[in-house]
This record gives structure tokens, sequence and C-alpha cells, in this order.
């Protein structure tokens, strides 16, 4: 699979961005500000396989195709998360856009020539909006790896874009912790070690609380305000 090219502008654009608090506080304000100020997530390039095709369905579920018979190949994960702004409040009404490979490691782009199999049953593209207390899941697959460049494996990752108003936009993505493709991911690793946590997400059995067999995980996301 060729990966597009990406510059280093665009591969380091945004990078290095840090918690603040905004506005003077006084006294004893101050110090639980910073007590609960939140980490802004990383930005992370596009990449070059965002949609380019409108779907019919483009819900939270990306296991099932309406109208289709069966479901999509793979683990199926949940994926829950809040999305707050840097002082820890939560963002209601937050678009969330995902998008990410099937099973096999192929995305539904035509510029994806790797010559891996397409899953009908997947629906690829997928988007949630936050409730009043900043929630937000997705029901998905686990993606698969694929080759970026003959000496460049790309973890399984899942695609991000939210956008609020009164806030930047912010497209990122999301890895699994763990797994073995991570260590040598080159857009992984451009991050410094502390915003790399902020990025990886911990799978555990579901239990009870979701499908069973399935696994859940937690990716709360962190939005800088804008400032007029």
């Amino acid at each position: 699979m060729q990966l597009g090219k990406i510059s280093r502008r665009q591969l380091f654009k945004g990078f290095g961005l840090t918690s603040g608090i905004a506005g003077l506080l006084s006294g004893s304000s101050i110090a639980r500000a910073v007590a609960g100020a939140c980490g802004l997530t990383p930005p992370q390039t596009e990449g070059p396989f965002y949609p380019v095709k409108d779907q019919a369905d483009k819900d939270s579920d990306l296991t099932i195709v309406r109208g289709a018979t069966e479901r999509a190949k793979g683990q199926v994960i949940y994926v829950q998360g809040k999305v707050t702004d840097e002082h820890c409040v939560p963002v209601s009404r937050a678009l969330v856009e995902i998008w990410q490979a099937c099973k096999s490691g192929r995305y539904n782009h035509p510029g994806d020539e790797s010559g891996q199999p397409l899953d009908p049953n997947f629906q690829y593209w997928g988007k949630a909006v936050t409730d009043e207390q900043g929630k937000y899941t997705f029901k998905t697959i686990l993606p698969g790896h694929y080759q970026a460049s003959p000496a460049w494996i790309r973890p399984p990752h899942i695609h991000y874009k939210v956008y609020a108003r009164g806030f930047f936009d912010l497209t990122t993505q999301m890895y699994f912790a763990g797994n073995p493709y991570n260590e040598k991911d080159l857009i992984l690793k451009a991050l410094p070690v502390e915003e790399r946590q902020r990025v990886l997400v911990t799978l555990r059995d579901a239990g009870a609380t979701f499908e069973p067999g399935s696994q859940w995980g937690t990716f709360d996301i962190t939005l800088r305000r804008v400032r007029g």
C-alpha cells in the first residue's frame, strides 16, 4: 500500500501543544484549575484515506451496514469517551467522526491499492454527537495493520476528526496499547512520550456491559477553545 506523501509540515503541524489555563483567577480557584486541567489531545496527520464518497449509513455502529444481511468481520470493540475543554468542562453537541481500515487492513478509498479484500459488511466511516456530558460511543471492529512502505507497517489505528462551535477542529489518531507495531510507527513516534499516552487506548473484555465477546476502551478528547 502506498501511504501518500506526508510533508514534515503536515506531520508536525500543531505538535507539541500543551495544556494551559486561560483567564485570570485568584486564590484557591487557581489551585483547583491547575489540578483539574486536561491536557490537549495531540493532533496527528489526517493521512491519505479520509472518505471521499458519501454513504447512506454513517451512524455510530460500524459493524452493520444498512440493508446488509451479515455483520462486519473482526473483533467487535466499543470505544467510549468524553470531549472536554482544557479545564475538563464537557463539550456537548461536538461532532465526532471516525474512519478506519477493515479487518484486512484495507480502507474503502480509491487511493488504497493494497489488494487486500474489502469487507462489504463494514461501514468504514461513522459519526456521533456528544451528549450534555460530552460523552460519545462507537461500536466498530479492531482494524487490521497494513504495509505503509517496505520498511514500515502501520499499527491498527482509528482516525478521528472532532468539531465543536467555539473550538479549534482536531484531527488525530487513536492506537491500541500493547500492539507490537506501535513502537516503530513513524507517526506515533513523532509525538513526545507524554503525548503518546494520550492517544493509546487499552482494550478490556466487555463483560456484561456490552455484546458478549466484545471489548471496550476509553478515548477521551480535549479540544482547544478559540479565544475571541
